[in-house]
């Protein structure tokens, strides 16, 4: 999120596509309509009606998975009337000129035939964006759960850079996910091919963080069956299926096939292709849940062994930092002790660590850091906020202290709800130091990318962070000097280059940096604060890449979904071919999506989301009577002609049936929320399997107050190209009466 929510008071135009923030994001949804109420103006684009497209000023129907070809029909017009920023452009954009040549490829007319938005609404949706000075735009997983998930995602940046519109108040790209903590668990290395900070998995990252656990470097690469492996991206979330089931994946996995899972804190169900997520956790040896409720994916098990349910601490009973929306780091509190026999994850984890036999140099840190304040003992979490805060250096959190952050908390009425800014002895600094804050003088940045200011204001520019040189030969700089730099454009700071930089070293700073860049130093932080004194963004000045020459697909392309409702479309825009080895899966793309004419057996094209009383799977707020009571049965909504068409009624129960050979046994709802070929349900259900209901699956005493099918029985397979996330806004089935 490049902005923040409170800075949408200074937007003129907020542009919301594949996000239902009224559901999923209700504190961003009061910002918006404050927003809105100051004359900004709102436009949803979505494949379905929702609370958010109620509340604006103009609501647009989109087919599902076709954004890049609504956007590049936009920029299609803006280009051809010269309603876009040529200099920012010129100034701070690698590729732009490639983009310019693909979007001269979607005329209008070709643009409204893939998206089905009609011509006159793409160009007055390109013209008035264009005239608002500034426009936000917001996405959330409508546009990220796609096999084109990260194309999407590099649109509609490039969108706001031809428009003048990053780095600016008011501006930007702001993605509202809809839980606590989204970003931290993403900061903190929650995919399986970063480690903390999103340092990569080369030897330099590993040995930067074993400095800063107090290990041998050597010591880590004995916890793996060799540095090869140690050096390589894991299974995800959406794939760790397919290193059990599949043969195949053994090559991927070190010649093994998965043996165990143990799941912390998170919402299997909410993965698509729940039948195979099952399969395979019956073929492990060993499966363990450790959740405060019991995990949906545990009742779905047919074993009768070595499955374990851990109780794990609720939030309220535990505190430490936490990452909002916004990159803000906020301190919680613990309400109050863990209930019965819960245990703070930690506490699980240590335990792990322990029977592994390497909990002295898992805890090592810890200690060492106390040592630096006079403890004997670490305190949890402080200690383990010092680690991260110190270690993690490529996204600069060296600023946030727990002090710092615990003194935000404790004085949040300091600071202005709209800019952020602090008050009294909090002047000059940003609520919750939302990073980069470089160092415990700096004030956080609010808005990335704002090269109008000062770097010790929160200013800087794109970061440069894939060479000073294009492979074309262009300079990857940008010539715009942030003000009171020693220079302009300029590659990270480093010990090799921070003299050429204007940066000023005595022997003894020289000394204390050799060897080290902005994101590696280690017990201090002297090469970033000389950058800093010498007005310098340590991670660089450059260019923001419209082409990603090292990606499949170097700029973004339009691509019909693998189960497209458009058959016609998919040899005109076909899927990517098949990936091996993505996150240690070999997946299938173009091949699966020609397999057959998967919209004959599948006419209906299917959608997913969520309720604004439910959270995430639902496993929690299902458990809540009166969230329970609010929303209490699954269903699927189908448009009133369709539902006459297959001789369906409102109330009656029909089975929705997927391209995975599997069904699910659901309500249906009559709705002009969807259109006549869409049908949709919510994703926050679990507790029946194809009919087939699982209460007797929960221990006594702990199933929900409410269950219903779950949509991702019968979601389409497919994932992301690059991240793996799966697809389950698109897909097709086909609906019968029950």
């Amino acid at each position: 999120m490049t902005n923040h929510i409170g800075d949408m008071m200074f937007s003129k135009y907020i542009f919301i596509i594949g996000a239902n923030p009224a559901v999923n994001h209700p504190v961003s949804m009061v910002h918006i309509l404050r927003a809105k109420e100051a004359g900004a103006k709102i436009v949803v684009v979505d494949p379905r009606f929702t609370k958010t497209g109620a509340k604006a000023d103009e609501y647009y129907r989109i087919r599902s998975g076709t954004d890049i070809a609504l956007i590049y029909g936009m920029l299609n017009h803006i280009i051809k009337n010269n309603l876009y920023d040529k200099k920012f452009l010129e100034d701070r954009v690698y590729g732009y000129e490639e983009i310019i040549k693909e979007a001269m490829r979607y005329t209008i007319e070709e643009s409204s035939n893939i998206t089905g938005i009609p011509v006159k609404d793409i160009i007055h949706i390109a013209e008035e964006m264009a005239a608002a000075k500034p426009a936000s735009l917001i996405w959330n997983q409508g546009l990220t759960q796609h096999t084109v998930g990260t194309s999407n995602t590099r649109i509609m940046p490039i969108l706001q850079m031809f428009l003048g519109n990053m780095g600016k108040n008011g501006g930007g790209v702001n993605i509202l996910r809809g839980h606590d903590n989204v970003q931290g668990s993403s900061d903190m290395a929650a995919n399986p091919d970063v480690l903390p900070g999103y340092y990569n998995l080369s030897e330099t990252s590993w040995r930067h963080f074993a400095k800063h656990w107090y290990v041998e470097y050597d010591w880590l690469v004995s916890r793996f069956k060799d540095k090869k492996m140690m050096e390589t991206k894991g299974y995800a979330h959406s794939t760790w299926k397919f290193g059990v089931l599949d043969e195949e994946n053994i090559q991927n996995n070190a010649g093994t096939k998965l043996r165990a899972l143990v799941v912390i804190g998170s919402g299997m169900t909410s993965v698509s292709l729940l039948d195979l997520q099952k399969k395979a956790m019956d073929k492990l040896d060993l499966v363990v849940f450790v959740d405060p409720y019991v995990n949906d994916l545990a009742i779905y098990s047919e074993r009768d062994d070595n499955l374990f349910l851990l109780p794990a601490a609720s939030q309220m009973e535990s505190s430490g930092s936490v990452a909002a929306t916004n990159r803000s780091y906020q301190w919680r509190s613990k309400v109050m002790e863990p209930l019965f026999e819960c245990k703070e994850d930690q506490e699980v984890l240590f335990e792990f660590a322990k029977r592994f036999g390497f909990l002295e140099e898992f805890q090592r840190s810890l200690y060492e850091n106390a040592k630096k304040e006079g403890r004997s003992e670490f305190i949890w979490p402080e200690d383990a906020t010092t680690e991260l805060t110190q270690s993690i250096r490529s996204i600069g959190l060296q600023g946030m202290s727990y002090k710092r952050l615990k003194a935000h908390q404790e004085n949040w009425h300091m600071f202005d709800k709209v800019t952020l800014e602090g008050k009294g002895p909090f002047k000059g600094e940003y609520y919750g130091l939302p990073w980069p804050c470089w160092s415990d003088k700096h004030p956080g940045t609010p808005v990335f990318y704002n090269d109008s200011i000062p770097v010790m204001r929160g200013g800087m520019g794109f970061r440069v962070n894939w060479g000073d040189v294009s492979p074309d030969g262009k300079s990857m700089f940008s010539p715009h000097r942030l003000p009171n730099a020693s220079v302009a454009g300029h590659s990270p700071v480093s010990a090799a280059n921070a003299e050429s930089l204007g940066i000023k070293l005595t022997k003894e700073e020289q000394k204390q940096v050799e060897g080290t860049t902005y994101a590696l130093g280690f017990g201090n932080n002297t090469l970033v604060e000389k950058a800093l004194e010498a007005g310098l963004c340590p991670y660089g000045n450059g260019k923001a890449r419209a082409v990603v020459w090292n990606w499949y697909d170097k700029i973004p392309l339009h691509r019909e979904p693998i189960h497209s409702v458009r058959g016609d479309l998919v040899d005109k825009y076909p899927q990517f071919p098949d990936k091996p080895n993505h996150y240690r899966a070999n997946i299938k793309y173009r091949s699966r999506q020609i397999e057959k004419d998967w919209v004959k057996e599948f006419p209906i094209n299917l959608l997913s989301g969520r309720l604004v009383a439910h959270m995430g799977t639902g496993t929690e707020t299902r458990s809540a009577k009166y969230l329970a009571e609010v929303e209490g049965e699954m269903f699927v909504e189908i448009h009133p002609d369709k539902a006459f068409e297959l001789g369906i009624k409102d109330g009656d129960m029909v089975w929705v049936y997927g391209t995975m050979d599997t069904r699910a046994l659901i309500k249906a709802k009559l709705s002009y929320r969807v259109d006549v070929n869409s049908v949709w349900m919510p994703q926050n259900f679990s507790g029946l399997e194809q009919g087939k209901n699982l209460l007797d699956k929960y221990p006594q005493g702990t199933a929900a107050y409410v269950i219903g099918e779950s949509a991702n029985m019968v979601s389409s397979y497919g994932y992301d190209y690059n991240t793996a996330c799966p697809e389950t806004k698109c897909g097709l089935c086909r609906i019968e009466k029950a």
